[in-house]
């Protein structure tokens, strides 16, 4: 992963889904709308389990694919169970599948690939759903064609992940990733070597908020349901009176001018027409 999306999130364990904010079979800018999300990330880091949820519920979907979720997925077994969904967890590396929770269906391709492995399920999942994942793909608009290939019609595919150019992630973009893994092992100790959420190299090939440059690529892919929705702030310098107040003040001030240039994290939520 990168500099840290899992030493900051503030996600509530089994949030209860929303209720359905809009009638169903709105757009997604509509159901995004009625949700007013705050302009500060800890609001995407708290709701994004119940956000999939209610747009699993908006838009009566069950069969959920999650993106890169080997160790860590988004709910256990009898989680999903609770929550009415069926939960496939995808990676594309069979020692991170090996670690998935048990109880849990997995699948192994790579969502940037070819399509040609085994567990491949074309038009099989309602919904496709990513934490942490897109900044470490290498081909982002060719997994955004297979994402577009691989759900059912009317699925919905959201992504979370995080953008340059704000500072702290171009920062870790443009040193060598030793340098940068040296610092992420400094400040979080439980992410070194051996621990349960290792850094992995990140390369933010189109992670950014902008729909100017965004949609036009999420457009190529077959999607023209699409929401981007930005966030700014991040909790990097909690333990650092002073930059903290200057860098929320930065945020706060970028967020209400709508600066996408310096967001911090972004949903990029699209969903596929029916046949």
């Amino acid at each position: 992963m990168s500099l840290a999306p899992a030493a900051v999130p503030r996600m509530i364990a089994g949030a209860e889904p929303m209720e359905a904010p809009v009638q169903a079979g709105g757009s997604l800018a509509q159901v995004f709308a009625a949700l007013a999300p705050d302009w500060h990330s800890d609001w995407a880091w708290d709701h994004y389990e119940s956000t999939i949820l209610m747009l699993a519920r908006q838009y009566g979907l069950r069969s959920v694919c999650e993106i890169g979720g080997g160790r860590d997925p988004l709910f256990t077994a009898a989680q999903a169970t609770e929550r009415g969904i069926d939960l496939i967890v995808n990676d594309i590396d069979a020692g991170e599948l090996a670690l998935t929770a048990p109880g849990l269906k997995t699948a192994r391709f790579d969502i940037a690939g070819d399509l040609s492995e085994p567990d491949v399920a074309r038009g099989g999942y309602d919904m496709m759903v990513s934490r942490m994942v897109f900044e470490h793909i290498d081909g982002v608009e060719r997994a955004w064609r297979n994402i577009h290939a691989l759900l059912a019609p009317g699925g919905v595919a959201l992504a979370f992940f995080p953008t340059l150019w704000a500072p702290v992630f171009a920062l870790n973009h443009v040193l060598p990733e030793r340098l940068s893994r040296s610092i992420v092992h400094a400040l979080f100790p439980l992410r070194r070597e051996g621990g349960d959420d290792p850094k992995f190299p990140a390369l933010y090939d189109q992670c950014r908020s902008n729909p100017r440059r965004l949609v036009p690529m999420l457009n190529r892919a077959g999607f023209r349901d699409v929401h981007i929705q930005p966030f700014w702030g991040h909790g990097y310098f909690e333990r650092l009176p002073g930059l903290r107040q200057v860098d929320h003040v930065f945020n706060a001030l970028a967020a209400k001018t709508g600066w996408r240039f310096v967001t911090t994290y972004a949903y990029v939520v699209v969903r596929k027409e029916r046949d």
